[in-house]
Parts: C-alpha cells; sequence; structure tokens
C-alpha cells in the first residue's frame, strides 16, 4: 500500500471493528420481531436477548486492556475478527433460545472489544494532524453499521415476511449477513501494521520504525519516531498497571473519559437505537415495517452527521464540537417531552413533529458526543496506561447502556414519556456543565505532547 491512499485503505480496514459494533448492535431491533414468534419469548426473555450482548460487550471491554498491552493490537484485532465470524453464524444457525441467547453473549464480548480496542489502535497509527478524523472514521463505521442492520432489517422483513416457521429463516438472515463484514476485517487485518507505539513500547525498535514508515508512505517520520522513542523511555519508566490508572497523576483524564462514556448513554441515545420502531408505532407508524422504514431514515441521518464530524474535529476541534453538539441535542430532547407531554392520540400531526426531532437529536449526537467520546478517550490517557484507562470507560459506557436500556420502557410506564425525555434533557444540561468545565481540547498536539502536559480545565480553541 504507497502514499495516501494507502493509508486511507489501512484506516479503512481497521475501521470495520466499528461496522461490525454498529450493525451487531442495531441488527436486533429488527430481527426480534421475529425471533419472538420462532421460540415464543415472553418480554422478559426478549429482553434477554438484547440484555445478554450489552453485558457481553461489558465483559470483553473489561478483560481487553491487558490483553492488547501485552500481545498486541493486531493480533487481537485478527482474533476479534474469527469471534464476529463465529458469533455471527452460531446465532444465524442456533437450534434452540439458549444457543441464540450463547451466540450473541460470544458477540456481545467482540463488540466490546472491538468498541475499545479499534479507536485505540486508530489513534495509535495516526498523526497529529488527522487523528480526529481517522480516529472518529471508527464512529462513522459504527454508524454506517447500524445503517446496513436498519437496511437488512428492512429488506428482510419487507421481501421475507413469513418465510419459515415464525419467519426463521429472515432472522437468521438478518443476523447471520454480520459474517460477511468479520471476514473482511480478517482478511484485512493479515496486511496491516502493528501500532508502531505498541512495538515501541516492547522493544521491536526497528519494527516500530519499518510500521511508522509504511503509515507515512512518501514522507520523513524521522521527528515522530525520535519523539515516540522519548516518550517510549519515560513510558519505561512508569507503572503501567492497575494502581497507575487510579493514580493521582492520571485522575482528571480518567474524570473526564468516565464522565462522557456516561453521558453518552444517559442523555438517551440508545432509547432510539434499540427502541426506536416501538416508539414510532406508538407514535401513530401504522405497520412494523414502516416503523422500521423510519428508523432505517433515522439512522440515515446518524452517518450523514458522522461525516460531518470527520471533517469538523481537526478544523474546530473537540471540545467546540462537542459543546454545540450538546445543545442540540438538549433543545431537541425538550421539544421531544413536549410533543410526547401533549399527545399524539389527541393531536396526530405532532407524529410527524417526533419524527423530525428525534432526526434532529441525533443529527446533534452525531456530530458531537457519538465521536467526540471514543476519540477522546484514544487521546487523553498516558501510553503505559491508555489500554487500561480505555477499558475502564468503556465498561461504564456498556453498563450505562444496559441501564438505560432497561429502565427506558418502565419509565415510560412509570412517569410518561414526555417526563422521560424531560428527564434525558436535564441529563444532557448537566453534562454540558460537565463539559464546559472538565473537557480538554486536544486537536492539533500529538499523543506524546498530550500526554507531557496532562490534561486539566483547558481553554476553548
Amino acid at each position: 500500500m504507497g502514499g495516501t491512499n494507502g493509508f486511507k485503505a489501512i484506516t479503512i480496514v481497521a475501521g470495520l471493528g466499528g461496522l461490525l459494533f454498529g450493525y451487531d448492535t442495531g441488527v436486533i431491533s429488527g430481527a426480534l420481531l421475529y425471533i419472538r414468534n420462532s421460540f415464543q419469548l415472553s418480554s422478559s426473555l426478549q429482553g434477554l436477548v438484547v440484555a445478554v450482548t450489552l453485558a457481553g460487550a461489558a465483559i470483553g471491554a473489561a478483560i481487553i486492556g491487558p490483553i492488547a498491552d501485552r500481545f498486541g493490537r493486531r493480533i487481537v484485532l485478527l482474533a476479534i475478527a474469527l469471534v464476529f465470524v463465529g458469533g455471527a453464524l452460531l446465532c444465524a444457525s442456533a437450534w434452540s433460545f439458549e444457543i441464540l441467547v450463547v451466540g450473541r453473549f460470544i458477540l456481545g464480548l467482540a463488540i466490546g472489544v472491538a468498541s475499545m480496542l479499534t479507536p485505540l489502535y486508530l489513534s495509535e497509527i495516526a498523526d497529529a494532524s488527522r487523528r480526529g478524523g481517522i480516529v472518529t472514521l471508527n464512529q462513522l463505521f459504527i454508524t454506517l453499521g447500524l445503517f446496513l442492520s436498519f437496511l437488512v432489517d428492512f429488506a428482510l422483513a419487507y421481501f421475507g415476511q413469513g418465510s419459515g416457521q415464525g419467519g426463521s429463516l429472515t432472522w437468521r438472515l438478518m443476523l447471520g449477513a454480520a459474517a460477511v463484514p468479520g471476514a473482511l476485517l480478517f482478511a484485512g487485518m493479515l496486511v496491516l501494521p502493528e501500532s508502531p507505539r505498541w512495538l515501541m513500547g516492547r522493544g521491536k525498535i526497528d519494527a516500530a520504525e519499518a510500521a511508522l514508515r509504511r503509515l507515512r508512505p512518501g514522507t520523513d517520520p524521522a521527528r515522530e519516531f525520535e519523539a515516540l522513542r522519548q516518550d517510549i523511555s519515560k513510558t519505561e519508566r512508569a507503572d503501567g498497571g492497575w494502581a497507575a490508572v487510579f493514580s493521582a497523576r492520571v485522575r482528571i483524564p480518567l474524570v473526564v473519559g468516565v464522565g462522557l462514556a456516561i453521558f453518552q448513554q444517559i442523555t438517551g441515545i440508545n432509547t432510539v437505537i434499540y427502541f426506536a420502531p416501538t416508539v414510532f408505532t406508538d407514535s401513530g407508524i401504522a405497520t412494523a415495517t414502516g416503523a422500521i422504514l423510519v428508523t432505517a431514515g433515522i439512522g440515515l441521518v446518524n452517518v450523514i452527521f458522522t461525516i460531518v464530524a470527520v471533517r469538523l474535529l481537526d478544523k474546530v476541534g473537540r471540545r467546540n464540537i462537542l459543546l454545540v453538539g450538546l445543545a442540540g441535542m438538549f433543545v431537541s430532547l425538550l421539544i421531544l417531552g413536549a410533543c410526547f407531554a401533549v399527545g399524539t392520540t389527541t393531536h396526530p400531526e405532532l407524529a410527524w413533529g417526533i419524527i423530525l426531532f428525534i432526526a434532529i437529536y441525533v443529527a446533534f449526537f452525531a456530530i458531537g458526543l457519538g465521536p467526540v467520546f471514543w476519540l477522546l478517550i484514544s487521546e487523553i490517557f498516558p501510553l503505559a496506561i491508555r489500554a487500561r484507562a480505555m477499558s475502564v470507560a468503556t465498561i461504564m459506557n456498556w453498563v450505562f447502556n444496559m441501564l438505560v436500556s432497561f429502565t427506558f420502557l418502565d419509565l415510560n410506564q412509570a412517569i410518561g414519556r414526555g417526563n422521560t425525555f424531560y428527564l434525558y434533557a436535564a441529563l444532557t444540561l448537566i453534562s454540558i456543565l460537565f463539559t464546559w468545565y472538565l473537557v480538554p481540547e486536544t486537536m492539533g498536539r500529538s499523543l506524546e505532547e498530550i500526554e507531557a502536559g496532562q490534561p486539566r480545565v483547558i481553554d476553548a480553541a
């Protein structure tokens, strides 16, 4: 692979981990309509099919940090690609509900690993001037995976209704399709270089230099290589264990990373990802197929505005775009709360307003909190503990993902859908204050420069 096109190919292949994350997370929203008929599932067992994947993701994120530090980023991504393929095929061929749950748990493990390791790998192979856009490609691929899952759900729902007992063939094809990008990820990672930063940290100086030159074709990366060598020299004298992750030196970056992980979930995004068809059906969309189609449209909005974020993050800064995105989410949630409070039963025309403002909410999430969280946690931690610290933030992200998913329908029943969205708006306002006072600006600084001046309360760019 030579030149700019070669580097683009490297980042695209690595980003397939994000696509698998998005597809396997989103596909269940449509597949569940058929799975429940195939296995005659109660509502609690339907919830288990969703929840077991999130539990697996939390466990995957919890265990992968030390493994990635020991064996390398590339080899773990290779292994996890095979896990994606195996998990997808197991789900597609599940002959019992128990086997389906095992398959979804295995996919959850892979999703948790990919959610942490893909942005870590991309951040470590990117140069400072392009790191924001390159790492955000991971978020773009997540949104593409979600959009693809919604399209597959719609196509198979539209053309395959009633195929097999309880639509068995339909949901098996939905879940099994994830094996294809899993195989592509494995094939692509076979030819990609290891992270130069990881190689240098393991004392493989010549391999690190060769990998860096491969990643910077047509340029002389000597200055970057020397900065990396000096940073690794300091890292070798630092404690890279779990005690260091929770040390005073890393306290502020850890608070920022964990705080953003929590706010990304408790501001309500996965109520849209997991329950959008239910929300749209309750809001007046007549059929399940129609609700899935509208959900696919929301997925397209997510993709488009993530592309906008890719172009802006290295120009206007992480902190600024995060604040703009959160402000837009806050206003959208307030309006959604009002629409639900009034109700579509007496005012059916509000159904279109709900669809519109869910799309606007998703758009602001896609340019701000969606990509910026994953980007910042790949930047703000010292190299010696980066994988472990990212694991902590990612674990919290999945734990609160589960919490929001478990409580959404119950909150709707207990306090009403309008008040539920008002609650998410209040939490979004808190996240704005958190960002204003604590989140650093990292645009244009190398990972070594960020580590040298540990982020504190940062001046706005």
